[in-house]
């Protein structure tokens, strides 16, 4: 099985699967600011306010730190919020150590779309929609509608298909179009 992050890297750049999953070699995230700033917010998350409940979005339960796994979607991973909402659906929350630019990126609503798709096969509830709180933007809370179409849900999972297809064959992918993209890569002293 993989992981929603599995996903959001083979979205950021392919080659990511390949060192990860092929190669076995470490991304040192431990290295990176971000990731570990992250890591810290949601350890004090954990501990502070565990009884507060988002009633502006109509949330009335909620649990922390859930992991799931589901071998029909060869996806698991674990979920910062599963909220139950006032009209019998379920979503996720997710946190970011990120600041919100009026946009939420394609690697974020795939994650969304993969933990709605836990929730819904482990709970069989609706999941219309999931949340995602920008950290560095004050704590915005950001609605991700979850797109019940099936074409949507298709791309999702031709992602993962993609994924496990790198992961099967041990084939080394192309990299990213986005040079950008090379200059935050933990892996550009290796990747030629």
């Amino acid at each position: 099985m993989i992981t929603p992050s599995d996903v959001m890297e083979y979205c950021f750049c392919p080659r990511f699967v390949y060192f990860m999953h092929c190669l076995k070699i470490p991304q040192h995230e431990e290295r990176r600011y971000k990731v570990m700033a992250g890591r810290e917010m949601h350890q004090r998350r954990l501990v502070r306010n565990r009884e507060y409940l988002r009633k502006k979005i109509g949330c009335i339960a909620k649990e922390e730190d859930v992991y799931l796994a589901s071998a029909r979607l060869k996806v698991r991973g674990r979920i910062d919020e599963i909220l139950t909402l006032s009209d019998g659906s379920m979503a996720p929350l997710d946190y970011k150590f990120a600041e919100y630019k009026d946009n939420i990126f394609k690697t974020l609503r795939i994650q969304t779309m993969l933990y709605a798709g836990l929730i819904k096969e482990r709970y069989n509830r609706e999941v219309k929609r999931g949340f995602i709180c920008f950290l560095r933007s004050a704590n915005k809370l950001v609605e991700v509608p979850v797109n019940t179409d099936e074409l949507k849900k298709k791309k999702a999972w031709k992602i993962v298909e993609g994924v496990f297809s790198i992961i099967y064959r041990d084939y080394y992918p192309n990299r990213s179009n986005s040079r950008r993209k090379c200059l935050d890569c933990t892996y550009k002293n290796i990747c030629v």
